[in-house]
C-alpha cells in the first residue's frame, strides 16, 4: 500500500501549501520509492537553480543531505532544512522533506565562498541568496515540528477513514436486516394478539355451553377456564414482546442514524 492508496492528495497538497505561505519553509511530500507525489511549496531558485541545479559538487552535496539528514538541520550551502517520515501502522509511507530558509541573514563572504567550492558564479548565487526567506531557528524549528503533527494526524486519520469504510458499510447492512427482523417479530406477533382473542372468544363460548350443560358439561368447563387463563397469559408475553420490538427497533434506528 502507498501514500496515495488512501489519502486525499489535493488535500495533502493544500496543507503543504498553506504550511509554506505561513511560514516561509518549503516543502514536497515524496513516496515510499523517493519519488515526488506533490507539487513543491515556496521553492528557492537559490537551492534549486543555483546549488542543485548549476553545480555537480552542489547537486551531490544535497542529495547527501537527503539521504543523510532527518529533523531539521542545517545543509550544506548553510540554510535549515528539515524531514521526517510519514509512517503508518509502523510502515513507512513516504516523507515530507523541505525548509530552504535562513536562519539569520546571508554573510556575504561566507556564501560568495561557497559559491567559488561549488563552481557557482558568487554574484549570481548571492543575488539569490538574498531573495531566501529568513526567520529564526527558534522558529523554523518549531514550524517544522507542528507541522510533522499536523500531517501525522491527518494521514492517520485518513487511513483509519479508508480501512474502517468496509467495516461501517457491513456494519450498516446488518443494522438494516436487524430492523427488516424485528418488523417480521411485529408483524407476527400482531397475527398471533388476533389468534390469541379468537381463542378468547371460544373458551367464553365453551363456558357458556358448559353452563348450560349441567353436570355433563363440568368437565368441558374446566379445559374452557384453563383456556381462557393460557389466553390471557398470552396476550401478557405479546405485550412483552411488543413493547421489546420497540425498543430494539429505537436502537436500530438510532445506529443507523450514525451512518447517515
Amino acid at each position: 500500500m502507498e501514500l496515495k492508496d488512501f489519502m486525499d492528495m489535493k488535500l495533502l497538497q493544500k496543507l503543504q501549501d498553506d504550511f509554506s505561505t505561513a511560514t516561509g519553509l518549503a516543502a514536497i511530500a515524496v513516496g515510499k520509492h523517493g519519488e515526488y507525489i506533490t507539487e513543491g511549496s515556496n521553492f528557492t531558485d537559490f537551492c534549486m537553480k543555483y546549488t542543485r541545479g548549476s553545480s555537480e559538487e552542489g547537486n551531490r552535496r544535497c542529495i547527501k543531505c537527503d539521504n543523510e539528514c532527518t529533523g531539521t538541520y542545517f545543509c550544506h550551502a548553510g540554510l535549515m532544512d528539515f524531514a521526517f517520515d510519514i509512517v503508518v501502522n509502523g510502515e513507512k509511507m513516504g516523507a515530507m522533506i523541505g525548509g530552504q530558509v535562513l536562519p539569520a541573514p546571508p554573510d556575504e563572504q561566507q556564501f560568495r565562498n561557497t559559491a567559488k567550492e561549488l563552481g557557482i558564479d558568487p554574484d549570481a548565487y548571492y543575488e539569490a541568496v538574498k531573495k531566501v526567506p529568513v526567520s529564526s531557528e527558534k522558529r523554523i524549528r518549531a514550524s517544522a515540528a507542528l507541522f510533522e503533527e499536523i500531517v501525522t494526524f491527518m494521514v492517520e486519520l485518513e487511513y483509519y477513514r479508508f480501512t474502517s469504510a468496509g467495516r461501517l458499510e457491513t456494519l450498516q447492512k446488518e443494522v438494516t436486516s436487524s430492523t427488516a427482523l424485528v418488523d417480521d417479530i411485529n408483524s407476527y406477533t400482531a397475527n398471533l394478539k388476533k389468534i390469541s382473542s379468537k381463542q378468547r372468544i371460544l373458551a367464553l363460548n365453551a363456558s357458556i355451553e358448559a353452563a348450560r350443560s349441567g353436570e355433563a358439561g363440568a368437565g368441558f368447563s374446566v379445559v374452557a377456564k384453563s383456556m381462557q387463563d393460557l389466553s390471557s397469559q398470552s396476550d401478557d408475553i405479546y405485550k412483552d414482546i411488543e413493547e421489546s420490538a420497540v425498543k430494539i427497533t429505537a436502537a436500530f434506528k438510532n445506529l443507523g442514524d450514525l451512518f447517515k
